[in-house]
């Protein structure tokens, strides 16, 4: 459970992060406005080629991060998923086993 709330509070940073990011951004495109540096129309251009680099790099972030929460369990020794299944499989094949012997030896 307590993982679970530190992932929640790592995706609340990230929501706020976003939020502020839009807001000063909007307050940015306002001025700009204003000062007669761009007009609406220029304004909405360049947020719009803001938000696609930031959206293409936050997916370039969340792939850094997962990899870093990989390694991180992996250094804790925590098995991947893979690795489990594969042992469920050993511990399968040796209960058959198991059970074929006990057969042939109460025969």
């Amino acid at each position: 459970m307590e993982n679970n709330n530190w992932l929640e509070q790592l995706m609340m940073v990230g929501i706020g992060t976003t939020s502020l990011v839009a807001d000063k951004l909007r307050q940015v495109g306002d001025e700009l406005v204003r000062d007669g540096k761009l007009n609406p129309e220029q304004v909405g251009t360049l947020m719009d080629d803001i938000v696609n680099q930031l959206k293409s790099e936050q997916g370039n972030w969340e792939g850094q991060v997962q990899r870093q929460l990989r390694n991180m369990m992996q250094d804790f020794g925590v098995p991947r998923q893979s690795e489990v299944d594969e042992l469920r499989g050993r511990i399968d094949r040796l209960e058959r086993q198991i059970r074929d012997l006990e057969n042939k030896f109460w025969r």
